[in-house]
């Protein structure tokens, strides 16, 4: 059972910003022989994603690393608030609230390591996934039950669809009673 101060955090957010590697992927980054990086991305994940945006909350992504895979995945699931390479993940973070014109209490921000936590302080609700840092975890307003890259980010998408009471419009969009 969900906390109602969670549900009440989580019913303010118009903007969900997540990190990547260790969030919406599992941390791991492979390496072909050619030099090619792999990500794996749960596909729980891109429609929970897809689905907040269905339901008015914005979506938005902020990693350190780059990654032409993580722009391709963004790009398929129709993600327009992309910035990768960001080093000082709060001053973009700052930059993207006034484009939207927006508050930080207006938002969640799901990460799973320390360069996160900077942003995680500011918001109306931090998300630590379940295998995040412990100084990430014990920081964090609430916490996923799923690992990074394992569904984490759905059960944020699903928390949040559920406390702005939206669920029963996806509920009979996939017909389920």
């Amino acid at each position: 059972m969900i906390p109602a101060e969670i549900l009440e955090r989580a019913a303010r957010v118009k903007l969900a910003v997540f990190d990547v590697d260790g969030v919406l992927t599992n941390g791991h980054i492979i390496y072909t022989e050619d030099g090619h990086e792999l990500k794996a991305f749960h596909v729980h994940d891109g429609l929970g994603l897809k689905a907040l945006r269905a339901h008015g909350i914005e979506v938005a992504i902020i990693s350190a690393r780059i990654s032409h895979l993580v722009a391709r995945r963004m790009g398929e699931l129709g993600i327009l608030h992309v910035y990768q390479g960001q080093e000082d993940k709060l001053s973009c973070f700052h930059q993207l609230l006034d484009a939207l014109h927006l508050s930080a209490g207006d938002c969640s921000y799901t990460g799973d390591d320390l360069p996160d936590l900077v942003v995680m302080q500011e918001v109306g609700l931090s998300i630590a996934v379940a295998n995040a840092h412990a100084w990430v975890r014990e920081r964090a307003h609430w916490q996923t039950q799923r690992e990074g890259g394992q569904g984490a980010a759905r059960e944020v998408c699903d928390l949040l669809i559920e406390a702005q009471g939206k669920a029963d419009s996806m509920r009979s969009r996939y017909r389920v009673s």
